[in-house]
């Protein structure tokens, strides 16, 4: 109730304004508001006091409408970097969608209304403020004595931990030391919180955890001074508390928390799942390692206070062509392994921490007759999974569990010749491409069965010239009756034919796909087979060493109608 009447007395001027003063004001709703009185000044009495007898003492009140929106520590760094003078806020809280503060004198409200126009946000809207004579603040006016100030200290040093640099405030109103002395140290006060505050940054500035628990603390306004106060703290108990949006974080994020516990606050009720709650906490404190005492995997972004935009690098015709024949190159060794060597073979292709995940658009009424049942238990779909474990599941992640799942998908038959390739990033360190095409399966419940896919690549410069895949994703779907005559439809030579010997069906299998990859005829792409001893990947290396040198005739080749 306190603090409710202390916002009733700001907005209530106490002493009456003269008539012939002229008040200023702007109104846009994209344009920085200041409104300040610039003529007169009132009587010598109602600077004197207002209607309680405290003294006005030249205070000012500073309110940014909907600066709900901005983190504290930006709003003031914006604010001080246009003020001509050094800014002392004493107060800053947000009062509904309102960010608000004290200043002290005249001079400084001046020179706030200086800042007007000037400062805009990340969509370049200008901010709006207003400066108004004020009352003392709160915790100014409530300001603890000497003796309470110490006896708070002693109290707090009982409860510091010098070797795990801990301090454990849970309950701090009910520790019988302060109830002995008479004093009521309700930390949601802002006076309160002030004094505690204060204390920390003169004799525990090395704290890293903090425990507020059971404090019955339903707002964090008088907490945000800890950024300032104690910006080493690392882990935060505010567990048990009256904590209702999850909105309130916004008045800390400028911590670098490792470690935070809220459970028993009603916003957790506010989401619909955990994995939910994880995320929108983990918006907040980035480099988060344990939330109510469970522990998740440490982020990947190495730095997240200075994000910088990647400019990718000029092209030339040359450097395209040489960034085209890398592409296509990888994309041929790549899918000569997939589809007919070993796939462990491809632990080389991907860096030792890459990421891998499969995905199809939908979940099957009935996967076990679906052309995608072998992909099913394999999909990461996040509009359909729910269960944050399993997500975490079917992400994999490091170059060994990448290889593994792919070593279980169904034995496929890629048609290179529909594949469509778009190269959309790249830098000195880094190149990303997409391919989407078609392929059937060889084996299994759903053989023949002909399915599209899209495979976004993500890269780095490996060895000898080639990439390191670092993040992998594929995306399988059903074809179209149209896609499906259109590719995979040239006929396999039966072992009778007087233009190729008798092969085994395996035999027969390789010719047909290589002719399908190299675009070679059934008899050349068996020769070069044949002579390469049936080893699929050193032939698709010689033809593809052979053409680029222009010696293989042209009559090697199928004709394109």
């Amino acid at each position: 109730m306190r603090d409710v009447h202390e916002d009733r007395q700001v907005r209530h001027t106490p002493y009456t304004i003269q008539r012939n003063r002229r008040r200023v004001k702007w109104h846009h709703e994209d344009q920085i508001h200041i409104t300040m009185w610039r003529e007169g000044k009132p009587s010598g009495r109602a600077v004197e006091e207002n209607t309680q007898g405290r003294t006005m003492e030249n205070w000012f009140k500073v309110t940014i409408p909907y600066g709900i929106k901005y983190e504290r520590t930006w709003l003031m760094n914006s604010i001080q970097s246009h003020c001509s003078v050094p800014l002392t806020p004493v107060d800053f809280h947000y009062f509904k969608n309102r960010a608000q503060f004290f200043v002290q004198d005249a001079r400084t409200a001046s020179a706030l209304k200086d800042v007007s126009y000037k400062i805009c946000d990340e969509q370049n809207r200008k901010i709006s403020i207003f400066v108004n004579p004020s009352i003392v603040p709160y915790s100014v006016q409530n300001k603890l004595k000497p003796e309470q100030m110490e006896q708070l200290k002693l109290t707090m040093n009982k409860r510091y931990d010098v070797f795990q640099q801990a301090l454990d405030l849970q309950k701090l109103r009910f520790d019988p030391d302060l109830v002995g002395c008479d004093m009521d140290i309700i930390l949601n006060r802002r006076n309160c919180m002030a004094a505690t505050l204060q204390i920390i940054e003169r004799n525990f500035p090395e704290l890293l955890s903090l425990n507020l628990r059971n404090n019955r603390l339903y707002r964090l306004d008088g907490l945000s001074d800890i950024i300032e106060k104690a910006p080493k703290v690392k882990i935060l108990n505010l567990s048990k508390n009256e904590l209702k949006t999850v909105g309130e974080l916004d008045k800390i994020k400028g911590l670098k928390l490792e470690g935070l516990w809220l459970e028993g606050n009603p916003l957790c009720s506010t989401f619909p799942d955990q994995s939910a709650y994880i995320s929108a906490i983990h918006d907040y404190f980035p480099k988060l390692l344990c939330l109510d005492g469970q522990e998740f995997s440490p982020p990947m972004i190495t730095d997240v206070e200075v994000p910088e935009l990647v400019k990718p690098c000029q092209e030339s015709h040359k450097g395209f062509e040489t960034l085209k024949s890398l592409v296509l190159q990888f994309l041929q060794q790549y899918y000569s392994i997939f589809d007919y060597g070993d796939r462990q073979v491809l632990l080389d292709a991907y860096h030792e921490e890459a990421c891998f995940s499969l995905t199809i658009p939908y979940t099957p009424k009935d996967p076990a007759l679906s052309s995608l049942c072998e992909y099913f238990k394999e999909s990461r779909n996040l509009k359909m999974l729910k269960d944050p474990y399993l997500r975490r599941q079917l992400l994999k992640h490091t170059k060994r569990d990448i290889v593994d799942s792919l070593s279980v998908l169904p034995k496929t038959q890629h048609d290179l010749s529909s594949f469509l390739v778009d190269v959309w990033f790249q830098t000195e360190r880094m190149l990303c491409f997409s391919v989407s095409g078609l392929f059937k399966e060889v084996e299994g419940k759903c053989q023949d069965s002909v399915l599209a896919f899209t495979r976004t690549f993500i890269t780095t410069p490996g060895r000898n010239s080639s990439v390191c895949i670092v993040n992998d994703e594929l995306f399988v779907r059903e074809t179209s009756s149209k896609e499906t005559q259109s590719t995979l439809s040239i006929p396999m030579p039966t072992p009778c034919s007087s233009s190729m010997p008798t092969l085994s069906q395996e035999q027969q299998e390789m010719v047909q796909a290589f002719s399908t990859q190299s675009g070679m005829k059934l008899q050349w792409s068996h020769k070069c087979l044949q002579d390469n001893e049936w080893n699929y990947t050193r032939a698709g290396q010689i033809f593809t060493l052979l053409q680029a040198k222009g010696k293989i005739p042209e009559e090697a080749f199928r004709q394109i109608p």
